[in-house]
């Protein structure tokens, strides 16, 4: 009885994944344009303490087109030299400015408030934002490709799913693992949608119209939102705009999210929840496909090796396990270099799956050195400094 309800939730899930990639099957990429654009965007790129990893990304704002008509960095309050770095290349390039948009308002978490701060400054002639994390590295062509894209596509709001570098062995285990839950949740990139609970994102580059967030007030949801960037595209969605999520056909911007493996399992997981304000009962869902379908066929067929399962119970669980090693095949791409432990990522499905679970149900939350408690309403409220 227990098997036939645990392989019967599997059909379900399973399905709706299924349906999901196949209704979402056609895809549209991001162009790399070396023609100019007659829009103009402001570059926001909120740091804090980024002195280790800073540079190159700042090496690759300055290198971008005459479109970029300004470059914006706000600092939360970095003791680490960062600012120092950033007056550095202003002198370089007239574009960059660096916003001291220290302390941090105590009602906001500190992404979010760079975001406030970077938006209030951006010149009111541009017509874009451009919003960057300090750990890409743009190429030259980013900002006049995403302002093509738009342009091309009638799309004024979306992310770029960035190459990922991976920080070594270890890393190529469990961040393909958590990339991985984004699929089985959302599908593919490529597509662009009006449903806040299907919409996908990326605060590592984010491109919207300076007038939609002004008139959706996406910045202001985002306020004491953990996962920022989730939640300034559903609030987006929420007032009717259409959000896309692309990876690009040539190289346009890469990241090191992480300095090693560690700081991706223990961080990664407190966004990659997307537990907000409009969390609910499909994101649960997609929780729930996760665990079913991407992370537990595995260890059901080696359960399978020791216990006479039934034989349809074996079946299902090969079938969706081949299906996870098209994922990975799928996900390849996204990953350059790629170590070889990169294949073996399917053996960490299962704790990455259950690290997201937690990270969706825990409340208390620790983060750029600020504890944050999850209120009923799903919104997250600093409770004191970390010592």
């Amino acid at each position: 009885m227990i098997v036939s309800a645990f392989g019967f939730l599997q059909i379900i899930f399973a399905s709706r994944v299924f349906f999901r990639l196949i209704r979402f099957a056609a895809k549209e990429r991001i162009k790399t344009c070396n023609q100019p654009q007659p829009d103009r965007l402001s570059i926001i790129l909120p740091v804090l303490n980024e002195a280790k990893r800073i540079a190159n990304c700042l090496d690759g704002l300055i290198a971008q087109t005459a479109e970029v008509k300004e470059i914006l960095i706000v600092d939360g309050g970095s003791s680490d030299g960062t600012q120092s770095i950033v007056e550095a290349y202003s002198a370089r390039d007239s574009r960059m400015k660096l916003i001291d948009a220290s302390p941090v308002n105590q009602r906001w978490t500190g992404k979010a408030w760079g975001l406030n701060v970077g938006l209030q400054h951006a010149s009111l002639t541009s017509d874009w934002i451009l919003c960057v994390d300090a750990d890409v590295r743009p190429r030259p062509l980013l900002a006049r490709s995403l302002l093509a894209h738009a342009r091309r596509t009638g799309v004024s709001t979306f992310s770029v799913a960035t190459l990922q570098k991976l920080s070594g062995l270890i890393d190529g285990l469990i961040h393909p693992s958590f990339l991985a839950t984004l699929i089985y949740r959302f599908g593919m990139p490529g597509s662009r949608t009006r449903d806040l609970h299907r919409v996908q994102a990326n605060g590592q580059c984010f491109i919207t119209r300076r007038e939609t967030l002004i008139r959706t007030a996406a910045i202001l949801a985002a306020q004491t939102s953990l996962c920022e960037d989730i939640t300034i595209v559903r609030r987006m969605t929420e007032c009717g705009e259409a959000v896309g999520f692309y990876e690009t056909e040539e190289l346009l911007v890469d990241v090191s999210m992480y300095a090693d493996w560690r700081e991706t399992w223990t961080n990664w997981p407190r966004s990659l929840a997307m537990h907000d304000q409009y969390y609910g009962w499909r994101e649960t869902i997609g929780l729930a496909e996760v665990l079913f379908v991407q992370a537990l066929p595995l260890p059901i067929l080696l359960l399978a090796l020791i216990f006479a399962l039934p034989a349809w119970t074996v079946s299902l669980n090969a079938i969706l396990f081949t299906f996870r090693l098209g994922v990975s095949f799928g996900l390849a791409r996204a990953y350059r270099p790629r170590p070889w432990s990169y294949w073996l990522a399917p053996v960490a499905d299962l704790p990455a799956a259950l690290k997201l679970i937690q990270s969706a149900l825990k409340r208390r939350h620790n983060w750029r050195g600020r504890t944050y408690l999850r209120a009923a309403s799903g919104t997250f409220e600093p409770i004191e400094n970390s010592k």
